[in-house]
Formats: C-alpha cells, structure tokens, sequence
C-alpha cells in the first residue's frame, strides 16, 4: 500500500466474515419478511386487495384517458431510462467491480418472475388486465419484472454511490403507486410484488458481494496515525473485524515502537446498536450504561477511559489517537498490552492485590463491567486492566456491585473460593460483598465472563456457597437485574394460555347467562362445595405420599394455585410442577419431592380407572353403554398403532437403548414405591382415600350442576360420564380439556337420555364450579406464594 508517497507493507487478510457483516444481515432479514407480507396478503385477502385497490382508485382519479397517457409516457420514459443512468453513473465513478453484481442482481429478479408453468413468461397476477392502457411506456410502468429489476440493481449500487442520488431514484421508483391511483388504471398490487422480490435480490447479492463499509480505510488510519507522531512502516493483521474490531500491529518508524490499531466499521455500529437495545429491553435501567449515538461516541467513551485508569496507574493500555475514518469507520488506537495475563502469574501474585485493584477503581466510582481473566494483567507485582467497553465513570450501585460478583467469579476461577472471598470481604467489607454474592446467577454475570472460566455454573455456585460460610447466612437470595423475571414470564405465558383457553367460553356466556335464570343456587353451592372437596382430596393423597413432611392446610392451599397451573398448561404439566416445587420449599429434597409427586400421580391412575371399571359395570347393569364403545374399525386402527409402536421401539438400537436406560428403570423405581406403600395400610388408604374423593367430588359437583336446571339422572351414571370426561381432558392437547371436556361430558349425557337444554348448561355450570372459578382464584394464591418464597 503506498500513502502520501511512502510504501507501507500490509500483511493478513482484512476480509470480514459473511456471518458478522451486521447491516447486510438486517437488510436480508427486512426485505424477507416485507416480501412474506406482500406474499401472503396478496394470496389470503386477495379479493379484499382488489376491492381496496379499486375504490381508492375511483375516489382519486382525476384524469382524463389523454392526461393518463401522457402521464405514462413521462413515467415510463423516465422508469426506462432509469437503469441505464445508473449503469452509466457506475461506469463514471468508476466501480467496475460493482458491475457484475448489477447484472446478476437484474438478472435474477428479473428471471425470478418470468419463471411459470409455461416457461419464461410474464406474470399474470389476479387482475383483470383488458382496461389498461396500451401504450408502450405503460408496459415498463405495470410489469413487476421492471420493477423488480430496478429495485435490484438499486438496493446493489446503493450503497456505493452518493446519498443523495440514491434518495431521488427511490422516490422515482416508488412514485409508480401514487401513479397508478391517480389515473384509474392498474392498481400497484404486482408492482408492489416487483418492489419486494428486487429488494429481496438485491440484498441478498449485497450480502455475497459486499458494500463500500467492507472496504477498510488503512490509509486514513495511516494519516491519523502520523498526526499523533507514529509514522506507519508496517502493518500487521492480528484479527479481522467480526464479532470484534479489526486489529491491526502498526510498527512506527522513529522509535521502532509498536502500536495497536483497533478499526471499527459500519457492520460493528450496526451490531453495536442492536446489542444496546437488546441491553435496554432485558435489563432494568440502573444495570446497563446511558445509549451511545454512533460508533465513534462509544469509541472515544473507551479512550477516555483508558485515560482515566491511566491517571491511577492501574491501566495496561495508554491511548495514542481516536479518529474518525472514511466510509463509516472508526480508529483507537493504543499502546499494546502491558505486563503477562494474570492466569500466568497465579502462583506469584496474591489475590488480594486483584482485590485492591478493583477497590482503586471504585474508590473513584469507576467500573471496569468486563473482568475476565484475558483483560487482567500484572507489571512488576501491580494488577492492571485493560479493555475498558463496558467501563463506567460514575458507576451506579448495581454496576458497582456487578463488577464485586464478576471478580467473584474469575478469583475463585483462578485461585480458589476460599481465598477469592475472603480478599474481597478484606478488600471490600462484608456487607458489600454478601450485597453483590446476590448478582451470582446466571443472568447477571455476563456471557463472556461464563465462557472465560472452566464450568462456570460450578464456579458460580462455588462463590456463592464459600461468601454464605464466610459472611455466616443461611440463604443468599437472588438479585432481580432483569426487567422480567422467569416467574413473571411464566405467569405472562400462563395467563395468555388462560384467555386463549377461555375463548370459546366466552362465546357461549350469553346463552348460559340466560339459562341461569332458572337455576337452582342452593345446588349450585352443593356443587361448589363439592369442587372444594377434591382440593382437600389431593392436598391429602400428596401428604401421604410425602411421609407428612408438610404440612397438610399449606398443602390444601396450594392445591388452589395447582389449579391455575394444571389447567392453563397442556396435561396438567404446571401443576405437577408446581406441587414438587411447593415439596422442596418446605424442606423436602428435590429427588424426594419428584418421587412423592410421581407415586400420587400413579395412584391417582389406578384408583380412577379402578373407579371406571366399577362404576361402568354398575351403569351398564341398567343403561346401554354401547355409545361410549369405539367403532370397530378404531379399535382394529388403534391397536396396529399400538403394536407398530411396540415392534418400532424393540427393533430400533436407540429406542430399545432408551428403554432399558431411561424407561425400565424409573418404572421399576415406581414398582418398588407401590410395593412398598402395599405394606403400609394406613398410608395407602389415605393416599387411596384422597385420589377417590378427588374423582368422586368432580362427579358429585356435575351432578348437582343437573340438578340446579332440573335434570334428572342418577349419581352414578353422572360418574361415568365425569371420569370419561376426566380422561379425555388427559388426553387432550389443549390447557384445561377445553372443549374435549365439554364435548365428551355433553354427548355423554345424551348418550344416558339427558335433553340437550339441560345437558349444555349444566356441564358449563359444572365446568365454571371446578374450574374457571378456581382458576382465577388460583392465579391470586399463586401470585401470594410467589411473594412470601413458598414456590
């Protein structure tokens, strides 16, 4: 490379990475999604566009055929030449490499849309076309092929030509929508499809060949370099620019000194922006630092503080010039790095002098924000810093506290836990490190300080159990540093699934409110009663289950929240959940608290299908049951499955594997609990008791629900019906069985006789008692659980 008439030696490839070049990707990713609108509103509310299209042309037309025309004629002359000024432009500038991607991006979108079942042919979209206008410049102005051709080659060679330039051709570009509107003739619907497959092309050619940004200025880094007395001989690639700078080894002339010239393009502001926001969305206001502007705020923020770290003699970098660049760059440039890695010098140098370090900066309210062991350094004993992209003058408390848990994390890496907490209670006080041990979690410490240490949920956990011994405190509490925690997601997500859940509901409630003039309350309270009783049923069974380690009121409580859980969530998965959770908050191992919750579930199968079976004989000793009997073409269907199912799992090597690994021993754990449960009567009959009343309660509440319009069946038709339903709301996919439940509870009654004017608001009067009732009660008493640490 020669510059200013000297030669300058460049070694190292400069090229950026496809998967870094920011800008180029957001382009993509828009022009993508503006191409699936188009597409899909265009195909979905095809007739709807037309009507649209059509009306709003007929209000502002306001041309005569002749004006029409001769509007068309200056337009599409104008479209025509349009092109062509851009090749020539190119061609003046001098872009010859820019030339080939004009022609294949033209190329493409054109051919794009000339492809149909007939060959290369013109598209014919849903318009009827026999009203247009025929003249020869309208057929440029309404083929999408033209459009799409020239929103290509503007998207390529826009980015390499002036800015102004660019917004004029645009507008003409676009101005084909007002056009079509004005003089009443072919609404834009096609060219708008045009617009989006050329932007589409476009954008991905930019992507392969590049933009103006790719090209780093070394010559203006040169100059910028000489200004501040470092006269450039050579130049050396250490890393190209990706996720980091470009960083170049400039060697200097006068005093044969090195410096490190860190180049940030276009594509580093762009993700720099994106990252910034992320930050801002995720993280509440006082954890992250004021926005930058543009690339070159948040480059001379890092100089100067390098340069106030400097002044504490703490630094391992000196700054020698900032300077912006041609074409969206940026330059900081630095001394190179001072003194070894301190992953080096563990054995010489104690932790506490890292700790007394840290203690420097935040006596003059500076964080450093970025403490991996690559951006800690030791000169003649002294620890130093370097990096200084997240570092803060006028930190707030949080930051403050941030960095005290990031050190946490990279000492007890280094050296061990012990140690790294008792330098940090030395250097810090006790208080303060207990203070930040709460921002030991996985959300707090950022990424790139897991990925620099070995295990880091290990180290973390590590940390925080050494400062809960050396600070003597049961239970260090998490840090909220989020804007959303994972349990308020979760209730987002939660209540979401209940208003969706809930619709189809709500659709009926003006009907069922109608029909609740004529209800029987006292029943109705019957049947509530009898919803509450299935809560102290299972509260009970999970009690037993879990040898009385909790006790039995807190669990009926929290079979209230169990019930917004298991219904606002696909098979009741929340639910269970939610009661192993509950287990191990009241002192009840983790292993322990899954076995209690999974030998409830088990005896709860058992004891409904034994219900089932007893109930079904009894019913069908007087009622016909062959409704309930599935067609035989099911039952020979479902049993192939069953047995292509089981040949499928015992002749695959993985599956069989799986079985025998994952499978065969949690049954035989399962057996074993169940056996061992056998030999204790008056544990299994109160388990056994409990899973009963909480089926026998749901059936009683259906049929006092009968009662309160009238019906009139027996109680044990009413259980067959309830458990039938019970099994289908298992097996549903949907939160809650909605409309499995009311579908099977509604036909199953019709199938005993029961009108359907009774039927239908009876089984919403039962579904309301037990379920949507609780549910809202339920997300109160989960929310309380939540507050006072008991889930």
């Amino acid at each position: 490379m020669r510059v200013d008439g000297r030669d300058i030696t460049v070694s190292g490839s400069l090229l950026q990475p496809l998967t870094r070049r920011t800008n180029d990707i957001v382009r993509v990713v828009l022009s993508a999604l503006f191409l699936a609108v188009v597409i899909t509103s265009s195909l979905i509310t095809r007739n709807e566009w037309v009507a649209l299209e059509r009306s709003i042309s007929e209000i502002v037309a306001v041309l005569t055929p002749t004006q029409a025309n001769l509007v068309y004629l200056v337009y599409g002359i104008a479209i025509v030449a349009l092109p062509f000024v851009i090749l020539v432009s190119l061609i003046v500038s001098r872009q010859w490499k820019l030339l080939g991607a004009y022609a294949a991006a033209a190329a493409i979108a054109g051919l794009a849309l000339s492809v149909s079942g007939f060959g290369l042919t013109a598209p014919r979209w849903h318009f009827d076309l026999s009203g247009r206008l025929d003249t020869f410049a309208s057929q440029f102005v309404d083929d999408p092929r033209w459009i799409a051709m020239l929103a290509a080659v503007l998207t390529v060679s826009g980015p390499w030509l002036p800015g102004r330039w660019r917004r004029w051709w645009w507008t003409l570009l676009l101005a084909f929508v007002p056009i079509h509107l004005v003089i009443s003739a072919v609404v834009p619907a096609r060219s708008l499809f045009g617009l989006a497959v050329g932007w589409f092309v476009g954008a991905l050619v930019v992507l392969v060949v590049g933009t103006p940004g790719l090209e780093v200025p070394l010559d203006g880094a040169v100059r910028a370099m000489a200004r501040r007395g470092c006269t450039v001989s050579t130049l050396t690639v250490v890393r190209p620019a990706g996720a980091g700078p470009l960083v170049i080894n400039a060697t200097c002339e006068e005093e044969q000194t090195t410096a490190v010239m860190e180049l940030y393009g276009p594509h580093q502001r762009g993700g720099g922006v994106l990252l910034q926001l992320w930050r801002k969305l995720r993280f509440r206001d006082r954890e992250t630092a004021p926005l930058h502007a543009s690339m070159r705020r948040l480059v001379e923020h890092r100089a100067l503080m390098a340069i106030a770290i400097g002044e504490l003699k703490i630094a391992n970098t000196s700054t020698i010039a900032v300077s912006a660049l041609d074409r969206g760059w940026t330059l900081y440039a630095h001394t190179p790095t001072r003194g070894i890695p301190i992953s080096e010098a563990v054995d010489s140098v104690p932790v506490a002098r890292v700790w007394e370090s840290l203690r420097e900066l935040h006596d003059c309210q500076i964080t450093h924000g970025d403490l991996r062991p690559s951006e800690i350094t030791v000169e003649d004993g002294v620890v130093l810093f370097g990096g200084f992209d997240n570092a803060e003058y006028g930190a707030t408390d949080a930051q403050l506290r941030t960095d005290i848990a990031q050190l946490l994390v990279t000492t007890t890496h280094l050296y061990d836990a012990h140690s790294a907490v008792r330098a940090a209670i030395a250097a810090f006080g006790n208080d303060t490190v207990l203070t930040a041990s709460r921002r030991l979690t996985k959300a707090a410490v950022p990424m790139s300080i897991r990925h620099s240490v070995t295990d880091a949920k290990a180290v973390i956990a590590e940390a925080r159990e050494e400062v809960k011994r050396q600070t003597r405190v049961d239970e260090i509490r998490a840090e909220t540093v989020t804007r959303f925690t994972r349990g308020q997601v979760i209730q987002l997500v939660l209540l979401a699934a209940l208003v969706y859940v809930a619709y189809p509901f709500l659709s009926s409630v003006p009907t069922f409110v109608t029909e609740l003039r004529t209800a029987n309350w006292w029943w109705a309270l019957l049947g509530l009663a009898a919803s509450g009783l299935t809560y102290l049923g299972a509260a009970a069974a999970l009690w037993a289950c879990a040898d009385g380690l909790v006790t039995l009121r807190g669990l009926a409580v929290m079979q209230v929240a169990n019930k917004f859980a298991a219904t606002t969530t696909p098979a009741g998965v929340g639910g269970l959940a939610l009661s192993a959770r509950y287990l191990q908050k009241g002192g009840v191992s983790p292993m322990r608290a899954t076995t209690a919750v999974a030998l409830q579930q088990s005896v709860q199968v058992i004891t409904h299908v034994s219900l089932l079976i007893f109930f079904s004989t009894a019913a069908g000793v007087s009622t016909d049951l062959a409704r309930f009997v599935p067609n035989v073409t099911l039952i020979y269907l479902g049993g192939g499955v069953l047995l292509g199912l089981i040949g499928t799992f015992l002749l695959v090597p993985r599956l069989r594997h799986w079985l025998s690994t994952a499978v065969r021993p949690r049954l035989q754990e399962m057996v074993g609990h169940l056996g061992a449960l056998a030999r204790e009567p008056k544990r299994l009959a109160v388990i056994m008791l409990g899973c009963a009343a909480t089926t026998l309660g749901n059936a009683f509440a259906l049929w006092s629900a009968i009662e309160a319009f009238g019906g009139d069946t027996s109680f044990i038709t009413v259980t067959v019906v309830t458990m039938v339903g019970g099994t289908l709301a298992s097996a549903a996919p949907t939160p809650g069985g909605i409309g499995a439940v009311e579908a099977a509870l509604i036909g199953g009654l019709a199938a005993f006789g029961m009108a359907a004017a009774v039927a239908v608001p009876a089984v919403l009067l039962y579904r309301v008692l037990t379920t949507w009732l609780p549910v809202f009660v339920g997300w109160q008493v989960m929310r309380w659980m939540t507050r006072n640490n008991k889930i």
